[in-house]
């Protein structure tokens, strides 16, 4: 399947997921503003104060279907939505923002940056970088039910990858509702070419080693990540009711934690027996 034809069978997924509370407080013509609003933060590069400061009302079904409305405004521009992300995939994490299962973000094409690149800090608010493992499917995924073996058998690869999350609320201090809104932090991602088979490595044993400026910042492995990284895309998929589309690639969450990056900073990621990537910050 071509990312085209991902993209058409991603539309309305953000919608479908929802975690915890599901009535929605808010209006749609306040869920359309807020998406406006937070958006526009993103496309500015200018933060705002966290949105529950005036809406503390808001439920995660609010927050999703803001998300959404966000998803929607790119996609009515011409842009397309390429995958997925999860975010709170560690248990001290979660259990510090009260949850028991990561939260989910989309993918738009234009956050993709080509490994060896350049990323620029004009167009980012206060960037941080983390280190992960990003599946892409070769058949579609779709719960309930989905496991470990359910993600690996429709795993075409795997590749080290990083994430840039850019928090559009002042200081970077939010909630979990107001968190989610934003698309979870969404800003760009790197993914190597380097491919590799999931069915023949232990992803759980996965060292990873992050250097900022030939300085190591962060070291880990795969089990960091809900003890092995395919378990958040079985999450991933078994909290929607569309199917995740084969072609789609998902980032299954930071194995360490997310280190600042400014101008003229450079980073390096080598995930064992998967490759290295680098990226530099201009």
């Amino acid at each position: 399947m071509g990312t085209e034809a991902a993209s058409r069978q991603l539309n309305g997924s953000a919608s479908a997921i929802r975690n915890g509370d599901s009535a929605r407080t808010l209006s749609r013509e306040t869920i359309e503003r807020l998406a406006e609003h937070l958006e526009q933060a993103e496309l500015e590069a200018k933060d705002v104060v966290k949105i529950t400061d005036n809406y503390p009302e808001m439920t995660q079904a609010d927050a999703y279907a803001i998300q959404d409305q966000i998803r929607f405004r790119k996609e009515s521009r011409g842009h397309r939505t390429v995958g997925l992300k999860a975010g709170l995939t560690s248990r001290a994490k979660m259990t510090q923002m009260g949850v028991n299962s990561p939260v989910f973000g989309f993918l738009s094409d234009y956050f993709a940056v080509p490994a060896g690149g350049e990323i620029r800090v004009s167009e980012l608010i206060h960037p941080k970088i983390e280190p992960e493992i990003a599946f892409v499917l070769k058949r579609p995924l779709k719960g309930p039910g989905c496991h470990i073996g359910t993600v690996l058998a429709a795993t075409d690869f795997v590749v080290p990858a990083f994430e840039i999350i850019d928090s559009r609320y002042r200081d970077f201090k939010f909630d979990l509702t107001s968190v989610i809104a934003d698309n979870c932090s969404s800003a760009r991602f790197v993914v190597g070419e380097q491919m590799s088979s999931a069915k023949h490595r232990d992803l759980r044993t996965a060292g990873c080693v992050m250097q900022k400026n030939g300085a190591v910042v962060a070291l880990g492995a795969g089990a960091a990540v809900l003890g092995h990284p395919a378990s958040a895309i079985a999450m991933m998929a078994n909290t929607q009711r569309e199917e995740i589309p084969a072609g789609s690639v998902l980032l299954s969450g930071a194995i360490t934690e997310a280190v600042a990056a400014t101008r003229g900073d450079s980073f390096t990621l080598r995930i064992q027996d998967m490759g290295t990537i680098s990226i530099r910050f201009v």
